[in-house]
């Protein structure tokens, strides 16, 4: 029993447990069962992402450069327990009022997190924040110089310059949006992720798995002119 409680409960010691078993045992006999490395209290960053992703959305910008050198700013806001997309958008003038409209289109019908984290650009203004306050959800500002505190997203960004931007000539606006578009997609509904266990946003509960199902011929589409491609069984295609 008293081996069986150690293990059930991390953080209790020798008199915790003596003490919820309501007999006289010693000390000594309790320790002989408690693990070596006890579980301590830990309120980091780290543990606080972990406890509360699937009420925890992060947004962020990224900016590129289309084929005349104008730059051009990506705003995308992505849900930290599926790691989906939630919300995107392409703009040449990234002020606080087009930010704020992000925020309301991404939070139709009341849809909100309870935290949103982004960091101290002069983007998420007064109006973001009187949106955000009004919403009911409560910003969680980043230092400064620290991308880990918003690593999911920054993450994101990354692939999305690896896996797409860095390989593209930006015509203007309206081609970055169709591009950016076509990634989302792909990024959200195909494309696995080892943040959760190679599953696939979108079907987080029940992803696609090929070995899984023998029958049917695989179908292979390209994504972004080829640069990527999705598999699946011809059985199963939509």
């Amino acid at each position: 029993m008293i081996k069986e409680m150690a293990q059930e409960n991390r953080t209790w010691g020798a008199e915790g447990i003596r003490g919820e078993l309501g007999m006289r045992v010693s000390k000594r006999s309790i320790q002989r069962y408690l693990p070596k490395k006890r579980l301590k209290s830990s309120q980091n960053w780290a543990n606080f992402l972990k406890n509360h992703a699937g009420e925890i959305w992060a947004c962020d910008f990224t900016v590129v450069h289309d084929l005349l050198f104008r730059p051009l700013y990506i705003f995308v806001i992505v849900e930290l327990k599926t790691r989906r997309i939630l919300h995107y958008a392409v703009t040449a003038h990234p002020t606080d009022a087009w930010t704020s409209q992000q925020l309301r289109e991404a939070t139709p019908w009341g849809k909100a997190p309870r935290f949103l984290i982004h960091d101290r650009d002069r983007k998420f203004g007064a109006l973001f924040s009187a949106l955000a306050a009004a919403s009911n959800i409560k910003q969680l500002v980043t230092p400064f110089q620290a991308p880990k505190a918003n690593a999911i997203c920054e993450r994101f960004i990354g692939s999305l310059k690896r896996e797409c931007l860095d390989h593209m000539f930006i015509l203007h606006q309206r081609h970055l949006r169709k591009v950016v578009a076509e990634y989302m997609g792909y990024y959200n509904r195909s494309r696995p992720h080892q943040g959760i266990q190679q599953r696939i946003p979108a079907r987080l509960e029940n992803s696609f798995s090929l070995s899984g199902r023998s029958a049917g011929k695989v179908i292979t589409r390209p994504v972004l002119g080829g640069l990527h491609h999705t598999y699946a069984r011809a059985s199963y295609v939509n």
